[in-house]
C-alpha cells in the first residue's frame, strides 16, 4: 500500500472525531440546537387497507421478489421468509395466504405525515457506439479510474454506515476527485470500455445506471454501474428550469433531449451542471435484465430502485400509482436497486425494461403514488435517519 495513503489514513483517524465534535458544538447556546425529525415513518395497517391487485400482477411481483432470495437466504431479516417462500405454489391463492401468514403491512409516510410521494421510471437504454474511437463515435465510456481512492468510513466509524470518501492522492493530501465537467474536458486515467456517438447518450446512460451499446457488427455490449466520482448528483432538468429553458412540469427525458438537439453548443454547459460522473464495468452477454444494487437481474415492471435509508434492499413493496397516460398501476414490486436521484421519503423508481418503448414510459413517468412495505412479522423495523426540521 502507498505509504502516503497510510499516513493520510492516520490523519483521518484523528480528524473525523474532531470534525464530529465540532459539528456537535454550539458554543453552549442551547437555543441554537437543531431540531430534527425522522425522514420517514412506518404506519402499521391491516391487509384489507391495501388496494386490490390483479392475479397476474400478484404472480409477477411475487416472482420478482423471490428471484432475489438467492442473495437473501442468509439475511437476518429476510432469510427465514425466503426459505419459506421457496415452497410456495405459484397460484394467487397460495401467494396471498403466504404473504398474510409471514408479513405485516406498513404504510410508508413522509416525515410530515404525507402518504403520497414521487414515483418515476427508468430503463436499460440501447445506444449506438463502437469498441474503437471513430470520427462519429468519440464519446468515451470510462471504467473505474486507476487513481481513484475509495474509503468506506463505516470501517472506522459504524455511525457513518454507507458513507464513502472518493478522491485522489496528491502528495500526502487526499483531494476530491474531478467533477464531471473536468472529466469531460480533460479525460481521466481509466480504461475506455466503448465509444458513444452522442454526449447526451452518455449522460442518460449514467442516469439509468446501465445499458447496452449497439455495435456495427450487430452485437450489443452490456455495461453496468461500477462506481461514481463522489460528487453529488444534480438533475440536469433542474438546471434547465433554473435557466428558464423549461417549465418544471414539462421536464422529461424527451424534452431534455429535444432541448439539447436544438442547442448543441450549450450541451457542455448543461452537462457541467451535474458534477456527478458514473464509471462502468462490462457485464456478461445475457438476455436477463440488468443487475441492480442487489446484484440480481431486474424484472421489467416489477423491480424498483429505492432510497435504502428508508426501504432496505430486498424488501417486498405494494405500489399504487398511475402510468404516464393516467391509467392505474397497482402491484407488488421488489426493492432491488438504488440510484443517486432516488432519495426521500415516499419514493420509488420503477424499472420498465430495455429499449425505446421502455424508455418512452420511463422518460414520461413522473407520477404521484403510495407505497406499503410488507415486512417480516416479528422483525424490527428499519431505523430511519433523523433529518433537520425545515425552518
Amino acid at each position: 500500500m502507498n505509504p502516503s495513503f497510510l499516513r493520510w489514513r492516520r490523519h483521518l483517524l484523528w480528524a473525523l472525531p474532531a470534525l464530529a465534535l465540532l459539528a456537535g458544538c454550539n458554543g453552549g447556546d442551547t437555543s441554537k440546537v437543531q431540531q430534527t425529525h425522522a425522514l420517514a415513518t412506518y404506519n402499521s395497517a391491516p391487509w384489507e387497507s391495501l388496494p386490490s391487485v390483479a392475479d397476474n400482477d400478484l404472480l409477477a411481483g411475487f416472482g420478482a421478489w423471490r428471484s432475489a432470495c438467492t442473495r437473501l437466504k442468509a439475511d437476518p431479516i429476510w432469510g427465514a421468509t425466503c426459505t419459506a417462500a421457496a415452497n410456495v405454489q405459484q397460484t394467487p391463492t397460495a401467494i396471498r395466504s403466504f404473504l398474510k401468514e409471514h408479513l405485516q403491512v406498513y404504510g410508508l409516510r413522509s416525515g410530515s405525515g404525507s402518504s403520497t410521494g414521487l414515483i418515476t421510471g427508468y430503463y436499460e437504454p440501447v445506444y449506438p457506439g463502437s469498441l474503437t474511437q471513430t470520427p462519429s463515435a468519440n464519446v468515451p465510456v470510462y471504467g473505474v479510474p486507476d487513481d481513484m481512492i475509495i474509503v468506506a468510513l463505516d470501517s472506522l466509524y459504524p455511525e457513518l454506515k454507507g458513507k464513502r470518501l472518493r478522491g485522489r492522492l496528491e502528495g500526502r493530501v487526499l483531494k476530491p476527485y474531478d467533477d464531471a465537467a473536468t472529466i469531460e474536458t480533460k479525460g481521466v486515467k481509466a480504461p475506455v470500455l466503448a465509444w458513444l456517438t452522442d454526449p447526451m447518450d452518455l449522460q442518460f446512460l449514467q442516469i439509468q445506471g446501465s445499458g447496452r451499446i449497439q455495435l456495427d457488427d450487430g452485437r450489443q455490449l452490456r455495461i453496468g454501474y461500477a462506481d461514481q466520482n463522489g460528487h453529488p448528483y444534480r438533475p440536469i432538468g433542474r438546471w434547465l428550469v433554473e435557466q428558464g429553458e423549461l417549465n418544471k412540469e414539462d421536464v422529461t427525458m424527451g424534452t431534455i433531449a429535444a432541448w439539447a438537439k436544438a442547442h448543441p453548443t450549450r450541451i457542455p454547459e448543461l452537462l457541467g451542471s451535474n458534477p456527478s460522473y458514473v464509471f462502468f464495468n462490462r457485464n456478461p452477454d445475457s438476455n436477463e435484465g440488468p443487475r441492480g444494487s442487489l446484484n440480481v437481474p431486474l424484472t421489467s415492471g416489477y423491480s424498483v430502485a429505492v432510497d435504502r435509508k428508508v426501504i432496505p434492499l430486498g424488501s417486498l413493496l405494494w405500489l399504487s400509482t398511475t402510468r404516464p397516460d393516467g391509467s392505474s398501476l397497482v402491484r407488488p414490486v421488489a426493492a432491488q436497486d438504488t440510484g443517486g436521484a432516488i432519495t426521500g421519503e415516499v419514493r420509488a423508481d420503477l424499472f420498465w425494461g430495455t429499449g425505446e418503448a421502455a424508455g418512452q414510459l420511463a422518460g414520461d413517468m413522473k407520477q404521484q403514488g403510495q407505497i406499503w412495505m410488507l415486512w417480516p412479522k416479528g422483525a424490527a423495523l428499519p431505523k430511519v435517519p433523523e433529518v433537520p426540521d425545515t425552518p
